[in-house]
């Protein structure tokens, strides 16, 4: 059957992607998922190695290397389930957790969506501000925001092709940061940071959960691939964007403040540089936050379609609904980047660390239910009917989540809350660790109890 382009104007929504609709190659996720680090929040992540956790230079290159890898591997397996199953990311979650279960975890990454929404916008705005100093904060917030909303109306193809033009500069911009982040080492000695081992898991459960969060994101980037697409050039494109895109930066964030001197801002950055150079990584910046931005709103109208589709399964969104709930997502953003635009560092370190809990046991499920259990055999069309096999709530799958969300809470360590093992432990986060391998191993426990898989739709008993 030949295949058709989805459109400049992405007609589809939640709906699964028809095969005449199925185009693009694998290759083309590298772009996605490289262009979205370029940003000042990547870099922003790396500052916290050496000012929030107390690192030198040596042991943050080390803890971003290590957590960017594992985290990435995670994530990048999430991106096979798109080209194999066409729906985006959370409507998979009906699978796994039922009908209306799925309600709670398509809730927690909503609210993640905002978070970093909101945390990416500020960091636009501050580099709009920079290459313009007489806008204002206001006004860069609200022109970062309509920028992002204007590519979100397009949707998957227009987000896929601005990558793909843009991946060149992108690459061009990270390289002329390290040049004159290198040529800077040493003008300025910083005595900044030694290593400790609560500093060094610290920076690297950062880095992990950093690429564990675009865990919900990826089979939205994924989904109009062709049915046959190599799962290992899915993941390897995938995992390849992500962790040589985020690296750089983060230790280039890092370089800022160990070896450069300073606060690792993205103003110090660029009084390294002259002035023609100077304006064209800020622009690439911008780009890279607006990018990264147009993620994290596109992804939210498509889980709150999910969410009103619920409880109306016979609806098939189109893009106008799309589009109307991006704007009222956009407008919550924007009066949270206001809100918290003064306090941002320790704000997102905050968030990050408590978005960990809420991520770890949802991706832990996803992925042992698909590669494990049903070996990524679903019946697509029964995702819209609660009806169906996978029914209304998934016991296994909803007591593993709440189970691998309190196993993680003695292990946590962070400015809202600090578990008492952790405390033990000079205040050392493995609370990821802990819930991974507690939600693998109690999914799996669960879901081999039943008398029928539930991946195929028919009389499993843990679903009601």
């Amino acid at each position: 059957m030949p295949r058709s382009n989805p459109g400049i104007v992405e007609e589809l929504t939640i709906q699964p992607v028809p095969a005449d609709q199925r185009t693009g190659t694998a290759r083309h996720l590298f772009a996605v998922w490289f262009g979205v680090q370029v940003m000042p929040l990547t870099l922003v992540t790396g500052v916290l190695g050496p000012t929030v956790f107390g690192l030198g230079a040596a042991s943050s290159i080390i803890a971003i290397v290590i957590g960017n890898l594992i985290g990435a591997f995670f994530m990048a397996l999430h991106s096979v389930q798109g080209a194999k199953l066409g729906v985006p990311q959370m409507i998979q979650a009906r699978a796994q957790f039922g009908f209306y279960g799925s309600l709670l975890v398509i809730a927690v990454v909503i609210l993640m969506y905002l978070g970093f929404l909101a945390s990416i916008i500020v960091l636009a705005a501050d580099t709009l501000i920079a290459l313009f100093p007489d806008l204002g904060t206001i006004p860069a917030l609200a022109v970062s925001t309509l920028i992002t909303l204007m590519v979100v109306v397009f949707g998957y193809e227009v987000i896929h092709r601005v990558n793909r033009i843009l991946l060149g500069l992108f690459a061009l911009a990270v390289l002329l940061i390290a040049v004159y982040v290198a040529v800077s080492a040493g003008q300025e000695p910083a005595e900044v940071g030694s290593f400790s081992l609560v500093g060094f898991i610290g920076m690297a459960s950062t880095a992990a959960i950093w690429q564990i969060a675009y865990a919900p994101y990826v089979s939205d980037y994924s989904r109009y691939l062709p049915k046959d697409t190599s799962p290992r050039a899915a993941f390897g494109y995938t995992y390849g964007g992500a962790v040589i895109g985020a690296i750089p930066m983060m230790i280039l964030g890092s370089l800022l403040v160990t070896v450069a001197g300073g606060a690792g801002s993205v103003a110090q950055l660029t009084d390294m540089m002259p002035g023609p150079i100077s304006a064209f990584v800020l622009i690439m910046l911008f780009l890279g936050a607006i990018d990264a931005a147009v993620i994290n709103l596109y992804g939210p109208a498509l889980c709150s379609l999910s969410v009103a589709q619920t409880f109306r399964p016979s609806w098939s969104p189109g893009p106008a609904a799309r589009n109307t709930v991006a704007a009222a997502i956009a407008g919550v953003a924007f009066f949270v980047a206001m809100m918290f635009a003064d306090d941002f560092l320790v704000n997102y370190s905050n968030f990050i660390h408590f978005l960990m809990c809420l991520l770890i046991p949802w991706s832990i499920v996803n992925l042992v239910d698909y590669y494990l259990v049903s070996h990524g055999r679903y019946d697509v069309q029964a995702f819209n009917d609660p009806n169906a096999g996978y029914g209304k709530f998934n016991v296994p799958a909803l007591l593993t989540y709440v189970i691998g969300f309190c196993a993680q809470l003695p292990f946590m360590a962070g400015a809202f809350y600090t578990g008492w093992v952790s405390e033990r432990m000079n205040s050392a986060d493995l609370s990821w660790l802990v819930g991974s391998v507690v939600s693998l191993v109690v999914y799996l426990v669960l879901v081999r109890r039943t008398t029928t898989s539930p991946t195929l739709p028919a009389k499993t008993p843990t679903f009601v």
